[in-house]
């Protein structure tokens, strides 16, 4: 399954830290349910880039909490996996 291919709008976006195991158990889910997604390593990013960054993340979570998946108006904060795949498999 590809999730919303080439629809940027609607396509799962994963904000996360490169260090955090959290992070990456989200992403292998992603990867395992073959979901369509883009992640921002936000301790990758420097300046206006990560500055944008964070500021999109905080409409989401004004704690800045990482994991945080976004799928169009849904938000899961944390590597919540049965949360996840309800959102994305129904």
């Amino acid at each position: 399954m590809i999730l919303n291919p080439g629809d940027d709008m609607t396509r799962p976006k994963l904000f996360a830290l490169s260090t955090c195991m959290h992070c990456a158990r989200v992403k292998a889910l992603l990867i395992s349910l073959h979901v369509d997604f883009d992640t921002l390593y936000v301790d990758r990013l420097a300046g206006e880039e990560r500055s944008h960054c964070m500021g999109e993340l905080e409409n989401y979570t004004p704690e800045l909490s990482f994991p945080t998946l976004v799928v169009g108006d849904d938000v899961v904060i944390g590597a919540r996996e049965q949360r996840i795949r309800e959102i994305l498999l129904g």
